[in-house]
């Protein structure tokens, strides 16, 4: 794929509050924007906010108050079953990879094609391409149980990105691997970053997130502060939960 290829969309959160049945308020008036084709780290502790936060942009859920803007749309005004087409715009990673074990490396790809109803030559191409992207073309008819983890999670990202989306939710996508693999796939996601693609990545890794260099919105308690010197405030000396 080219450089510009991916057209990221810019973020924006109004003044967001989550506040749950229970009166806990997962996040408290949080307010910032992400610039088209950003890449953004999200920290914070366990319980954090980081979680709901993803939710809201995944429109699992919706916020008690306040606006979240994803390009041109207004999150607000997404209702039932506009969701999936607004969710195809967006690629996600998770830390537990969430491939099908039952599926190749290629039919894990493809499968996320076949269901907006692509054409197979298409497909086929487009497989193809990321595979190359991500390192696996060589692979591509292995089961994932034959894989490393890092591997494993290199399909979850060509999964991600095979439709082209133009942002890149990953949510602690390194939480399972080993320091070298973690580095590989941070410079993966940086990679899809150049091409145009908006990535936020959600981590606890601060030493990890530190080393990329990139902007660092930190949230503590579900209160949002905005400049990377305040992982020190957040973490301490400990990059652990």
């Amino acid at each position: 794929m080219a450089k510009g290829e991916y057209k990221g969309p810019e973020i924006v959160f109004e003044n967001v509050t989550k506040e749950y049945p229970n009166r806990v308020k997962a996040l408290d008036n949080v307010s910032f924007t992400i610039e088209p084709g950003e890449f953004v780290f999200l920290m914070g502790h366990s319980g954090s906010g980081k979680s709901s936060l993803i939710k809201l942009m995944m429109l699992e859920e919706r916020p008690t108050s306040g606006k979240i803007t994803i390009g041109d749309d207004d999150l607000s005004e997404i209702k039932g079953g506009k969701i999936p087409y607004y969710r195809r715009k967006i690629g996600v990673v998770f830390q537990d990879f969430r491939i099908i074990k039952s599926k190749s490396v290629s039919e894990n790809v493809s499968f996320a094609m076949e269901i907006t109803g692509e054409k197979r030559k298409e497909i086929a191409r487009k497989v193809d391409l990321v595979l190359n992207i991500v390192g696996l073309q060589r692979k591509a008819g292995e089961m994932p149980d034959c894989l490393s983890g890092g591997e494993q999670q290199r399909i979850a990202i060509a999964r991600a990105i095979v439709n082209v989306p133009g942002l890149i939710i990953a949510d602690e996508p390194t939480g399972n691997l080993d320091p070298a693999n973690s580095v590989e796939i941070m410079n993966l996601l940086e990679k899809i970053n150049e091409k145009g693609a908006t990535v936020v990545v959600a981590t606890h890794e601060r030493e990890l997130a530190e080393r990329m260099g990139k902007r660092i919105i930190m949230l503590n308690h579900g209160v949002k502060s905005d400049s990377n010197d305040d992982a020190s405030a957040v973490f301490g000396g400990d990059s652990d939960e």
